[in-house]
C-alpha cells in the first residue's frame, strides 16, 4: 500500500493514484512485490532534525529513506520516504526543471533505494540517475 502524508507543512500532491500506480509498476518490474510505502512531505527543518536524530548528520537534505525491508527481495518493499518540499523548490530552480519534475525524480528516487540502488560513489549515483531517467520516462501524466 502506497500513501502520501505531510508533517509541518500545507502541501498537496498531484496525481495521486497515477502517481501511486507508477511507483508500482516500477517496483514490480524489479520482480518485488509492494509492502508499506509512505512518503512524508515536510520542510527543511523538519528533515534536518530527522538527519540529526536518526543519521547523526547536520546537513539539510532533499530525502530520506527508511527502509523496513532491509533490501531482502523475499520480503515487500516497505519504508518510510521523507521528502523537504523546501530543497525540491529550491532544487527544480538549481537544475532548471519544473517542480513537479523534481518531486517525480525524488519520489522514485526514494523508491529506488528501496531497490537497492545506491548513490555514495560517483558510479553509484550514475547508475541510481540513469534509473530514475528510465522510470521518469514510464510516468505518464
Amino acid at each position: 500500500m502506497i500513501t502520501f502524508h505531510t508533517e509541518d507543512i500545507k502541501f498537496s500532491l498531484k496525481n495521486k493514484a497515477i502517481l501511486k500506480k507508477w511507483i508500482s509498476s516500477v517496483i514490480e518490474k524489479k520482480k518485488r512485490k509492494i509492502g508499506d510505502l509512505n512518503f512524508i512531505f515536510c520542510s527543511d527543518e523538519h528533515l534536518l532534525g530527522i538527519n540529526k536524530q536518526y543519521l547523526d548528520h547536520d546537513t539539510y537534505t532533499d530525502i530520506i529513506t527508511f527502509d523496513y525491508s532491509k533490501e531482502d527481495v523475499k520480503l515487500p518493499v516497505s519504508g518510510d520516504i521523507f521528502i523537504s518540499i523546501d530543497r525540491v523548490k529550491e532544487n527544480a530552480g538549481k537544475f532548471s526543471k519544473s517542480f513537479e519534475n523534481e518531486l517525480h525524480r525524488i519520489i522514485i528516487h526514494g523508491t529506488l533505494h528501496l531497490l537497492g540502488y545506491k548513490d555514495k560513489t560517483k558510479a553509484a549515483k550514475e547508475e541510481m540517475t540513469m534509473e530514475e531517467d528510465k522510470c521518469l520516462r514510464l510516468l505518464k501524466l
